[in-house]
């Protein structure tokens, strides 16, 4: 991708843009994992003004949106220390969420955020960054074919996800 892509660290006045952007992504990629296409539980989890507002006091939490030249197109959240496996907290980062707008995707732009994130987890002196993958769909091979390996089965942990959408895969990446 020839285009210049920044990730701009989440402040207030962009709340709103995290919102639009996390609810258009999740929405045009995950509808089939809800009862009738019903995202709700899953955008009021994640994409509330008090949601943002409880995760930027957590200072172990960064929020990202992605831009490309002057369009934001994407999000990142990241706890950057978390217990994981074996993994204590100052060994690994955890990549919660890498959302990326259905018409920026296929561009490269998850290749170079998974290269910020490594950047951010390498200044941290990580040793292993974790993220979950649904096991079904196009993100799963994407992080394979970038050197993750799956170590353990998830599930998405909300109750009314569709019984055959909730696996997920734990897959982590050693520094």
């Amino acid at each position: 991708m020839k285009n210049h892509i920044q990730f701009d660290l989440l402040k207030p006045e962009l709340y709103n843009k995290y919102i639009e952007i996390g609810t258009n992504a999740y929405n045009q990629h995950y509808t089939h994992l809800w009862p009738n296409g019903d995202t709700s539980t899953y955008i009021k989890n994640s994409f509330t003004k008090k949601v943002l507002l409880d995760e930027e006091k957590d200072q172990n939490t960064l929020l990202y949106l992605i831009k490309i030249d002057s369009a934001y197109v994407g999000l990142l959240k990241i706890t950057l220390h978390k217990q994981v496996q074996e993994y204590s907290k100052t060994d690994a980062l955890y990549l919660d969420k890498i959302y990326i707008l259905n018409e920026f995707s296929g561009k490269g732009i998850g290749t170079k955020s998974l290269r910020f994130v490594k950047k951010i987890a390498n200044e941290h002196s990580k040793k292993v960054i974790f993220l979950e993958s649904m096991q079904k769909g196009l993100a799963l091979p994407f992080y394979l074919s970038n050197l993750f390996i799956i170590v353990a089965n998830t599930q998405v942990p909300f109750n009314n996800v569709l019984e055959e959408e909730k696996p997920m895969y734990l897959l982590r990446k050693k520094l």
